[in-house]
């Protein structure tokens, strides 16, 4: 039977003061320590300080209200990695009412769904997004008031149904009294990544935020005032706000925020400039640097103490070929938007390359069948987590929340196995594990060994049926630039299966691609993929 978990002396959650605001612990806690004049948030322009970050959030509330915000009412954020986004973030927290950042990549239709189910009553955006919105405003009844934020100079356009993000704060108070909000209040929403379908509204409470602190940022990451954090994950996701905001607030230490699109010369210009002690990225973001032969000569990543990956499967051959090239280990780990943040890890000097690492303290795990029973150690089962960050519910969908929260319980959609040591080893999303010959065959495993051939960069395996309705491995491969696709590389890949893994395993198709469907956090969109073969109608 496979139930594990890894406990801490107390629970935060319930510890802490019934009427609590975690605007007041990562704001009013740093200056009463004296970080005043430290500096919070860097950007390739400008520098924020604690002090000036917590008076920024303090305007930023107060502008809300002048707006008409009220407690419990939703702030929608369309904003790029910014002080901007942090002072709204916290300026709404601190007014009880609750933010809701939104992703920065989606298309004009996905923000009218989001904006009418949240029912924001103001949004405070770029300029350039809105401006890709705004004929839609009249579909938005919620929408009283848009604050734009206008960047290198450039004009709002003069609309005078909005407000200047500026001048909004300009005119507003510098103090704002902390709203009487309770631990368990809901501080802020986060829509999950779609990877499986439409975003789900995760509704987390005021504590969420400290018990990842507590659990995670500080024993696993062992965050001081002198780090400085470098996230690819934007601030609009469960990983990237832990990363690059409220982690690196609780410690003292900083936060570097790139407004712009994280490729891998972006990446590593940002650590070879800015000098973070800790980058976080995702897998095919890491393949993608690792391609880049000349990086490690090119770009001074000295400053770098550890990296961290969460979002899909970190294979063992990346972490092997990042660690002899740069000298630095990435911490692989397991999140989700629900959880907030990651709840199975590695540890630094502890890694165990391919796994998830073990249970990350003050979380509980359980594996089990589709019938909802353990099942043995080391075979794969569906993973359920307990442990006091998962949120309390998606947002106006009852069923939805009722399939998938039971008690303390969360269906994390994912397959895992634990072996022996407690380590813990993915096996792909609950829906893309395939059973061929009788056999749970993981797309994980599949891709591992097809990214471990030379010429391999990255790798999506789905199912599809073959002549007879059985269901085989098909695999969509990217090839390094000097690799030319052909036959003769189709056979050579199958074969490296074969030996690699057991044979049933291999994939009986292979489709050599330009790239690979993803969300913007980097996950894999497999059923993009199986979506295109039903399309097709054939297997080849």
């Amino acid at each position: 039977m496979v139930q594990a978990s890894s406990s801490t002396a107390g629970n935060p959650a319930q510890s802490l003061p019934e009427q609590y605001n975690a605007s007041a612990v990562f704001l009013d806690s740093a200056l009463a320590q004296g970080w005043g004049d430290r500096i919070a948030i860097r950007t390739q322009t400008e520098t924020l300080t604690y002090a000036q970050l917590a008076e920024q959030a303090n305007r930023a509330g107060n502008g809300l209200a002048a707006l008409g915000v009220e407690m419990e009412q939703r702030v929608g954020l369309l904003l790029y990695d910014s002080p901007q986004f942090a002072a709204t973030f916290f300026g709404a927290m601190r007014l009880g009412a609750v933010a809701v950042p939104f992703n920065t990549q989606l298309r004009p239709q996905d923000y009218l769904y989001l904006l009418n189910d949240c029912r924001a009553r103001v949004l405070v955006a770029e300029t350039d997004l809105w401006q890709q919105i705004a004929p839609m405003r009249r579909q938005m009844p919620f929408l009283r008031h848009v604050v734009l934020v206008q960047r290198d100079g450039a004009e709002a356009g003069r609309d005078p149904n909005t407000v200047d993000f500026a001048a909004l704060l300009s005119g507003a108070s510098a103090t704002l009294a902390i709203a009487p909000t309770t631990r368990d209040d809901a501080a802020f929403w986060l829509y999950s990544s779609g990877s499986t379908g439409f975003p789900k509204g995760c509704v987390h409470l005021q504590h969420d935020m400290e018990y990842c602190v507590e659990h995670y940022a500080k024993p696993i990451l062992n965050l001081t005032p002198d780090d400085i954090t470098f996230s690819a994950a934007k601030l609009f996701f469960a990983y990237g706000l832990g990363n690059g905001l409220y982690f690196p607030l609780a410690a003292g230490a900083s936060a570097i925020h790139f407004a712009g699109r994280v490729t891998p010369d972006a990446a590593f210009q940002v650590i070879a400039e800015q000098r973070p002690t800790i980058f976080f990225g995702v897998p095919t973001l890491y393949a993608a640097m690792l391609a880049m032969p000349d990086a490690a000569q090119k770009y001074d990543t000295s400053s770098l103490r550890l990296c961290v990956s969460a979002g899909e499967s970190l294979p063992a051959e990346l972490f092997t070929r990042w660690k002899e090239r740069f000298g630095v280990e990435i911490l692989d780990g397991i999140g989700s938007t629900e959880i907030l943040h990651i709840f199975i890890s590695n540890v630094a000097g502890q890694v165990v390359p391919g796994s998830s690492g073990r249970l990350v303290p003050g979380y509980e795990a359980q594996i089990v069948d589709e019938q909802g029973q353990p099942v043995a150690q080391g075979e794969i089962g569906n993973l359920l987590i307990a442990g006091d960050s998962i949120c309390s519910h998606y947002w106006n969908k009852h069923e939805r929340t009722k399939a998938t929260i039971t008690g303390r319980w969360i269906a994390t959609g994912d397959k895992y196995y634990q072996d022996e040591q407690g380590n813990y080893w993915y096996g792909g999303r609950s829906d893309d594990m395939l059973k061929v010959s009788g056999q749970w065959v993981s797309p994980v495993e599949v891709e591992a060994a097809l990214v471990a051939y030379p010429a391999v960069l990255e790798a999506a395996v789905v199912g599809a049926e073959d002549d007879d309705g059985l269901v085989k491995p098909y695999a969509f491969v990217v090839l390094k630039q000097d690799q030319p696709p052909s036959e003769a590389m189709k056979e050579m890949l199958k074969q490296h299966v074969k030996t690699t893994l057991q044979p049933h395993k291999y994939p009986r198709w292979i489709s050599f691609v330009a790239e690979l469907p993803k969300t913007a956090t980097g996950k894999i969109q497999r059923y993009r993929l199986r979506e295109q073969l039903a399309e097709s109608g054939t297997a080849e």
